[in-house]
């Protein structure tokens, strides 16, 4: 399997090179069992081999109404399993206002937020990573930067990351405080001038990219086809590209790309995540899973190795694809990405 390193403040830590993001096992209105959620994130862990941390990624409000759902059952988890605490790497997702997506920057509620989580823990995990899940308009960045600044100072959390910013952005942030890791969305239906940038600049400045959605929120598996495929209640049905004018479109570039992974004798799914990975040695490709098979598969997806022809193949497939539908609906999301 191949790693990459975090540089955090204390040191470098080496991560699997596919990550786990956690956030669907709690955020819809009946949040998975424990029983099922735990196998999963165990069954990812003891894939790794020693020495090597599975990257864990959850979020404050990743719960039903924008609870804490998501980090109580973390604490749960590491409560049953102590012996994994070191094994993993946990970020952690906040900076909105309590029980809120409305982001706020302020040092208050910073220092609010990561108070919330660390409680909710309970002291069964530290706090590897936080970043706040989007950059407040109104709260000069280097204010709510500087409010995590010294929460590292304090040992509160281990290291700061960012979320869905600018390259620009993010090398502001740098220097305030050296950022470790920055999390934005890339996929094979979601990689243009903006990722290339941010990439380019983590690459620079020994920063990962923590890639989420590498297989379009599912999509780029073959297994949604229509709205049907979708459960009730989950937060893609409101998603432009989910909607069934815009479906027949978007699923061109998944017959294309499952044709490709058939000669490769892998699912599209691990397609797609190995393409994100090969972007760079810093990028973590940041698939959610909830179930043991799915996590197994994409973890497995750090094994794959593509071959000059495979890659551009591939890379072609991504380049001439035509996508319809934007990543949210509606302006007042938008105006939060790519702050």
């Amino acid at each position: 399997m191949s790693t990459t390193t975090l540089h955090t403040p204390s040191g470098p830590v080496t991560v699997n090179k596919v990550a786990h993001g956690l956030m669907l096992m709690t955020w819809k209105a009946q949040p998975n069992p424990d029983e099922q959620s735990f196998a999963a994130i165990k069954a990812g862990i003891d894939s790794l081999p020693p020495g090597v941390k599975m990257f864990l990624n959850g979020g404050e409000f990743y719960g039903p109404n924008c609870s804490t759902a998501n980090i109580e059952m973390i604490a749960r988890f590491f409560e049953k399993y102590p012996e994994y605490a070191d094994r993993a790497f946990l970020s952690v997702k906040g900076g909105a206002k309590a029980d809120s997506l409305v982001p706020d920057g302020s040092e208050e509620n910073v220092k609010r937020s990561v108070n919330r989580v660390l409680e909710k823990l309970r002291g069964k995990k530290t706090l590897d990573l936080f970043e706040c899940a989007r950059v407040d308009p109104n709260t000069p960045l280097e204010v709510s930067l500087g409010a995590l600044a010294q929460l590292v100072k304090e040992g509160k959390i281990g290291s700061i990351g960012m979320s869905e910013v600018k390259a620009e952005t993010l090398l502001r942030g740098h220097k305030v405080h050296p950022i470790t890791a920055v999390e934005i969305e890339v996929s094979p239906w979601e990689y243009g001038p903006q990722q290339k940038a941010v990439i380019k600049a983590a690459q620079e400045n020994n920063i990962a990219v923590i890639a989420y959605s590498p297989i379009g929120r599912g999509f780029l598996t073959g297994q949604i086809k229509s709205l049907d495929d979708i459960p009730e209640g989950d937060f893609r049905r409101m998603l432009p590209r989910f909607q069934p004018e815009n479906m027949a479109t978007n699923f061109a570039i998944v017959e294309k790309l499952q044709s490709i992974a058939k000669e490769k004798g892998i699912t599209s799914a691990q397609l797609s995540i190995a393409w994100v990975s090969s972007l760079g040695p810093h990028v973590l490709p940041l698939p959610g899973s909830s179930h043991i098979d799915r996590t197994l598969e994409n973890v497995s997806a750090s094994k794959v190795q593509f071959t000059t022809e495979e890659l551009t193949k591939v890379t072609e497939v991504i380049e001439n694809a035509v996508f319809a539908g934007t990543r949210y609906p509606g302006d007042d999301r938008a105006m939060y990405l790519w702050a």
